[in-house]
């Protein structure tokens, strides 16, 4: 029982993260610069999106971009534990081999057939929480409304790392959203991609930080880095580069 307002059998109250729960995310989600650890089962920025996904309690997750499913399950667990929301999980399927640098870079291809994806997800007991969308996020975010989506509390921004495209992904997030809704941006401590162009993340994150009226933004530079940016207030952003 859990405090005084009602009954909360203890069999309800299982939690997602046990250690044969991480040891299944390390195998087969593989996190990748995340600030992780194997050796002492430390998800590292993995506990981030978890916990940040049970503190706010959000309806509707997006997740843009993933080669293994990390960002995804980890937020997928915490909306399971909330025992509400959903998650919707955007990526075409790209692969380096099969599509070419200039698609992805790094891409797997691992979500082009839809039992496989919901098999995947199933390792982790989330696959009734993620839906899939093998699309780009500019086709998806053309077709919001069709799908009948509701608004964005939590993003996590992970797709193409070319500026036009994280700026492209994160204006499409923004227009979505809502106040006090919070955006996610992997790789953010990337210096050498940065400095050869090959990455715009760490530059679209800077003119994000200069508009204090409209964000607010810390960013975690352990491993590849991540970005924790609040939404402080929705207007008509015409001006974004």
């Amino acid at each position: 029982m859990f405090g005084a307002q009602g009954l909360f059998h203890q069999e309800e109250a299982q939690l997602s993260l046990n250690i044969d729960l991480i040891q299944r995310v390390f195998e087969h989600a593989k996190p990748l610069g995340h600030n992780e650890s194997p050796a002492d089962l430390n998800l590292g920025f993995g506990f981030l999106y978890y916990g940040l996904v049970r503190a706010l309690r959000p309806a509707h997750v997006l997740v843009i971009g993933s080669g293994f499913g990390f960002s995804v399950t980890c937020l997928a667990l915490g909306i399971k534990d909330n025992r509400k929301g959903r998650l919707s999980f955007v990526d075409p399927s790209y692969s380096l081999i099969k599509h070419g640098p200039f698609k992805t870079i790094g891409g797997k291809d691992n979500w082009s057939d839809p039992e496989t994806v919901r098999a995947h997800f199933a390792r982790f007991g989330v696959e009734d929480i993620v839906t899939h969308y093998k699309m780009t996020s500019r086709e998806f975010f053309a077709s919001y409304e069709r799908h009948k989506l509701s608004t964005i509390q939590v993003a996590f921004i992970d797709g193409s790392h070319a500026f036009k495209n994280v700026r492209e992904d994160f204006l499409g997030v923004y227009r979505h959203c809502t106040k006090n809704s919070y955006i996610l941006m992997h790789d953010t401590n990337i210096y050498i991609r940065e400095m050869l162009k090959h990455s715009g993340v760490k530059r679209w994150l800077k003119l994000v930080q200069d508009k204090k009226d409209m964000f607010e933004a810390v960013d975690f530079p352990f491993d590849s880095g991540v970005a924790l940016v609040r939404v402080r207030r929705k207007t008509h952003w015409e001006e974004a580069p």
